[in-house]
């Protein structure tokens, strides 16, 4: 009899845990944490500081109650921790629940407050949809930066040679070139830089073009295509988890039939012949 109230309750759990609503009233939690967090950042009278203070409390035992039922609700409680949004969930709530704000460790406290933001990731699935995306595209987004890195580095090279003696503060040496060129690919007042320059090499204005071909319009929309790539693949993946879950046929079953039928015509064709 316990084991089948022990399902009961796990059960309760985890229809309390799918449903919409509770997702929404953890996602309004987690917003009202993030103002919280803002309204700290203001000069405030005592009495509201203690409001606040209750209120950040109260946010941190609602998410140690939510972190609790999404546990009971597991199904299989060994796979909860396997996944890495549950623990960095956990942790967040159960640093914030030390007592470190009257210590030395005040700063780390507050920090862990502020990541609890960062929550909204692991409960929108979307959301961890476009993180995983990105951290999958990395090795590939390695090279591309790579190559950006050795095309900024030469020009920070020709630009610290030819130009530090008309502007040292922008191209005294190497870290101060390389910043000049960020400013110039990300489009910050680079013509005022450009036309400074241009004072006594006229033609320098061929080195900020193709440094900006090179970096603004063809390496940043590799790294947009990269990205683009993977997430579209992480669509499609995800898809073909929720099909399979379903019970409805994948992209891969239709395949595997369509290989079976391919064989049953062609052995059907041999056996005729």
């Amino acid at each position: 009899m316990e084991p089948a109230t022990s399902d009961r309750w796990q059960a309760a759990f985890f229809k309390l845990r799918s449903n919409k609503a509770f997702e929404l009233f953890v996602i309004g939690i987690i917003v009202f944490s993030a103002l919280v967090i803002g309204v700290k950042t203001y000069p405030l009278p005592e009495t509201l500081v203690q409001v606040v203070g209750v209120l950040d409390w109260m946010i941190t035992l609602i998410f140690l109650v939510e972190i609790v039922i999404r546990f009971l609700g597991e199904p299989e409680k060994k796979r909860f921790f396997r996944s890495g949004w549950n623990v960095f969930d956990t942790l967040i709530v159960v640093v914030s629940l030390i007592p470190i704000e009257d210590t030395e460790m005040a700063l780390i406290g507050r920090l862990i407050r502020i990541f609890r933001v960062l929550r909204m990731v692991s409960i929108i699935p979307e959301l961890r949809m476009l993180l995983n995306s990105l951290l999958k595209a990395l090795p590939q987004l390695g090279y591309v930066m790579l190559m950006m890195f050795i095309i900024f580095y030469i020009y920070a090279a020709i630009g610290s040679t030819f130009f530090a003696s008309i502007n040292s503060e922008l191209w005294g040496d190497i870290a101060l070139s390389l910043l000049t060129l960020f400013r110039v690919m990300t489009f910050e007042d680079w013509t005022d830089v450009m036309y400074e320059t241009m004072a006594v090499y006229p033609f320098s204005w061929a080195y900020y073009l193709t440094f900006i071909f090179f970096t603004a319009f063809a390496f940043l929309n590799m790294v947009i295509g990269i990205v683009v790539n993977v997430l579209e693949e992480e669509h499609q993946r995800m898809a073909a988890e929720e099909a399979e879950a379903a019970g409805e046929p994948t992209l891969k079953d239709l395949q595997q039939e369509i290989q079976e039928l391919k064989q049953l015509l062609q052995s059907q064709a041999a056996a005729q012949k």
